[in-house]
This record gives C-alpha cells, sequence and structure tokens, in this order.
C-alpha cells in the first residue's frame, strides 16, 4: 500500500517512467471538456471557432433583449415540421465540419452581413426555394427532383425567429427530404449566449 502510494506521488512529481498529466487550465472556457476549438474548412480557408474566454463576459444589445412583439417575433416550435431533426450547438459543429453537409444562415442579408456563424452560407428564407440546385436538387418538368439532397442544417436569430422555420416548410413543400434537414433553433442568440465565435460585423 506505502509503496503504491508512494509510485502515485513520484508520478505525479514526474520523478518516474511514467508521464505527468499536463495540468488543466482551471479557467479555460472551452466548447467541452476535451475540445477548447475546432477548424473548420470554408471557401475562404480555415477558420477557427472557439468560445470567448472572458468569464465576465456578457451580451449586449439586440441579442440581450428577452422580448419583441408577437407577431411577427414568436416563439417557435421545437420542430418547425414533421421529419426535421432539432440541434443544438455540438451537432452544428459536427455539420460544419463535414464537407458533405450545409449550413445555412437563412436570414435576409443585412443580418447575415451584422454577424454570422464561421462556414454558415446565407441563403435568404424569401429565396430558398430559387437555391435549391445549390443543395444537391434538380429541376424537372414538376418541379424539384430531390433525391439526391444534401444535409443541410438551417439557422436564423434564435427560438422567436421565424425565418428558418419558413424556409425549412418551404423546402419540404418543394420536395427537399425532411430527413436531411437539421433545424439548429437556438441560432444566432444562442451562439452568441455561449461566447462562440463569430464571423462578419
Amino acid at each position: 500500500m506505502r509503496s503504491t502510494l508512494r509510485a502515485i506521488c513520484l508520478g505525479l512529481l514526474g520523478l518516474t517512467g511514467v508521464p505527468v498529466l499536463p495540468a488543466l487550465a482551471q479557467d479555460a472556457v472551452n466548447i467541452r471538456p476535451d475540445i477548447p476549438a475546432i477548424t473548420i474548412e470554408t471557401p475562404s480557408g480555415p477558420m477557427t471557432i472557439d468560445r470567448i474566454q472572458d468569464p465576465d463576459h456578457e451580451i449586449t444589445g439586440e441579442w440581450a433583449r428577452t422580448s419583441r412583439p408577437c407577431p411577427p417575433f414568436c416563439i417557435q416550435p421545437m420542430t418547425p415540421a414533421p421529419g426535421v431533426t432539432t440541434i443544438g450547438e455540438l451537432e452544428l459543429l459536427d455539420m460544419l465540419a463535414d464537407p458533405e453537409a450545409i449550413v445555412i444562415d437563412s436570414r435576409t442579408p443585412d443580418w447575415f452581413e451584422g454577424g454570422t456563424i464561421p462556414g454558415a452560407v446565407n441563403i435568404p428564407y424569401t429565396q430558398v426555394v430559387d437555391m435549391l440546385g445549390e443543395l444537391g436538387c434538380a429541376i424537372d418538368f414538376d418541379g424539384w427532383d430531390c433525391g439526391d439532397a444534401r444535409r443541410v442544417a438551417l439557422f436564423c436569430n434564435g427560438l422567436w425567429c421565424g425565418q428558418s422555420p419558413s424556409a425549412i416548410r418551404a423546402m419540404i413543400a418543394e420536395g427537399y427530404p425532411a430527413d436531411r434537414i437539421f433545424y439548429y433553433r437556438g441560432g444566432m442568440q444562442s451562439w452568441r449566449v455561449l461566447g462562440l465565435s463569430v464571423t462578419g460585423g
């Protein structure tokens, strides 16, 4: 027993051949305990997504608002349409790292230019049906053939924003398979509340 304790103590001090694990930073703000940041490939080159390291940081302005007039800014349902999967930040990060998936900021261009999730492409909810060809669908005589549609995740401003739910319903109405659509319901407000990287304005 005493020799085991001595070996553990010596190991912790680095006095044996046993490697010492590096000390974990007590104040680090990681994405997960084992992931401080991720790097994703974008058309403009690699981008790193991490969290703001200041534990006293607070969101301000538009993103700190708790109440907006409803309509039009009403709380959105957990699932915007049957068959669509609602996801959180970790699942969205996985999709950003997947070259076969597309993460879509479905807000209008003014919102997109004010700051978005790194790696997201802007397809406004009012134009998404016209852009289905960019998502793997092919035009045919009856509308769209979406047999080869890509996996997509859509988001907008947050739990109170109807832009991505409207886009999702429009896509499904045109034949996009619901099981290839993922809805990041938290949107930009939740993303910013977590202090995750934002690109743009």
